[in-house]
């Protein structure tokens, strides 16, 4: 126990970080990996191919290799930030790929006849897509959108090989110290496992609210 009575405030520094990385990067995963699934399916083809080709590149891209290309590429251009929102890029960006296909999988589950009868009342697509189409498709991505933003939480490690503060970054301090590497290890992982498991809460919620009875 004393290695974490005796370093509390920095595995707290490092919880709340990677907290902070996981909360906002789902937020803009879920965002673009809304945006994504609704170009695949848009009817405009030049959306088609950009959502395709987005979703192929990221879903085929691995996760350290995008993190060298957003803290180490973009900096080139002339886009400075803060490391810790080009590690929230990265994580959301490359989690879009798989919330996109999550939806679109959903989507392909509400029956065509429904957008087509929205159609014939006059309704946009968007509208279609908004009002007839996601509410029902939503109910059933629920488990898997909830098991990727789970990976996305572990995903999180990769973030504090880059200067960003998370919760795997604070055994290299503890290993300094002289702390047991293997209990290091083990708060570590209760930590990780208290953000899996609320997530996992959260949407078992949810599912039980809106989800389809199966």
């Amino acid at each position: 126990m004393n290695v974490l009575t005796d370093n509390f405030a920095l595995y707290g520094k490092g919880f709340l970080g990677t907290v902070e990385l996981t909360v906002y990067a789902s937020l803009l995963a879920l965002v673009l990996g809304f945006l994504m699934a609704s170009f695949r399916v848009a009817p405009v083809g030049s959306l088609r191919v950009f959502g395709t080709v987005w979703v192929t590149v990221l879903r085929n891209t691995p996760l350290t290799l995008l993190f060298f290309a957003v803290l180490l590429g973009l900096p080139r251009f002339g886009i400075v930030l803060p490391f810790q929102l080009f590690a929230v890029l990265a994580l959301g960006c490359y989690t879009s790929a798989f919330i996109c296909e999550a939806l679109r999988s959903g989507i392909n589950t509400v029956p065509t006849g429904q957008g087509e009868a929205a159609r014939s009342l006059g309704m946009t697509f968007g509208q279609t897509l908004g009002a007839v189409v996601l509410p029902q498709a939503f109910r059933s991505v629920i488990p898997p959108v909830g098991s990727t933003l789970i990976a996305l939480a572990k995903n999180s490690a990769i973030a504090g090989s880059f200067s960003v503060t998370e919760l795997l970054g604070t055994y290299k301090t503890l290993n300094e110290l002289g702390y047991s590497i293997v209990w290091s290890f083990i708060w570590i992982a209760v930590g990780y496992l208290i953000v899996t498991l609320s997530i996992s809460a959260l949407f078992n919620v949810l599912e039980k609210r809106w989800g389809v009875a199966r």
